[in-house]
């Protein structure tokens, strides 16, 4: 996937071979070059952030600057949009067991959320907002075997029940960050490793 600064000739998806030959493009140009989308820009065109192989063999790419995610058939072709008027800045969605998406928004005015969500009916089905501003951007979010979620925040994780509440963090101490300087000095992404005996 191409993410930062991309512009529209770029094909913001590529799958390569272990050839290292590139067997399949996806351009965002080909169904987005048109209103709202064609005149956007904030760190690149679509700020494609995460892509995932569905298992009908479709692809789910998540372009952080359209506030959606797209389904798109082996030939390219848009099959539908998930999470219009839900999300802001889209960023790694996850497709969950029960068929639904969790995804994280990052408000510009208002607290990231991971957002559990429905992709038949649009309906949100689960969501949590990291409260302190501190916090924020929030890019990870990972359902646990256990049914709880662990969200990733630039200077906190934390591990969330499903009824909101927080079980477990992990604090970034001694840490100031600024607008913009997430990516830089903060936590990024988080995996739970889970040990068997």
């Amino acid at each position: 996937m191409f993410g930062a600064d991309d512009r529209k000739g770029d094909a913001q998806v590529k799958e390569v071979n272990p050839e290292g030959e590139v067997v399949w493009e996806w351009y965002a140009r080909d169904h987005f070059d048109k209103a709202p989308y064609k005149d956007i820009s904030n760190q690149g065109w679509t700020h494609t952030n995460a892509v995932t192989r569905l298992t009908n063999g479709n692809t789910l790419i998540s372009p952080r600057n359209f506030n959606l995610m797209v389904e798109v058939d082996p030939q390219g072709a848009v099959i539908r949009t998930i999470g219009e008027g839900v999300f802001s800045s889209t960023h790694d969605p996850e497709v969950l067991a029960n068929g639904n998406i969790l995804a994280l928004s990052q408000w510009r005015d208002k607290p990231h959320q991971a957002i559990e969500i429905d992709p038949e009916t649009g309906e949100i089905v689960w969501e949590f907002a990291m409260p302190n501003r501190y916090t924020w951007p929030v890019r990870d979010a990972d359902r646990l075997p256990n049914g709880n979620t662990l969200i990733t925040g630039s200077t906190e994780i934390v591990e969330v029940t499903s009824g909101g509440e927080i079980v477990w963090r992990l604090k970034l101490e001694g840490v100031s960050i600024g607008p913009g300087e997430g990516a830089a000095l903060g936590f990024y992404k988080a995996q739970r490793i889970c040990q068997s005996d």
